[in-house]
């Protein structure tokens, strides 16, 4: 099982933390989380990967979903600091024009 952490922000932002290997073990609690983490009114999302040190298309899956489902509810989804293992994923399947990812948490809603 993955650690997840979930911490609401002022300003509306969610920020999820998974910790470790985000993998098709661990993409059903991530999907999960980002799908209550919207049902609880925060449709603007952060997912933190700083602490992920592994990323699989399931994985990639369920952060796609979250994606789709803040965009349902009117917000939207971004990653930040992701390791360089996600890095090298998220350019292989060319997700990271989608999900372009932003260096820190607190910058991911700047302009």
């Amino acid at each position: 099982m993955i650690e997840i952490d979930v911490e609401k922000r002022t300003g509306g932002i969610g920020v999820v933390r998974p910790h470790g290997r985000l993998n098709m073990v661990a993409a059903r609690q991530l999907r999960e989380v980002l799908g209550e983490v919207v049902a609880g009114g925060v449709t603007r999302v952060v997912v933190d990967l700083g602490e992920t040190s592994f990323l699989d298309s399931s994985g990639l899956g369920a952060i796609i979903a979250g994606l789709k489902t803040a965009r349902q509810a009117g917000g939207d989804l971004r990653i930040a600091r992701p390791t360089p293992a996600v890095v090298t994923v998220l350019e292989l399947t060319n997700m990271d024009r989608v999900l372009r990812p932003r260096d820190t948490v607190d910058g991911a809603y700047d302009a």
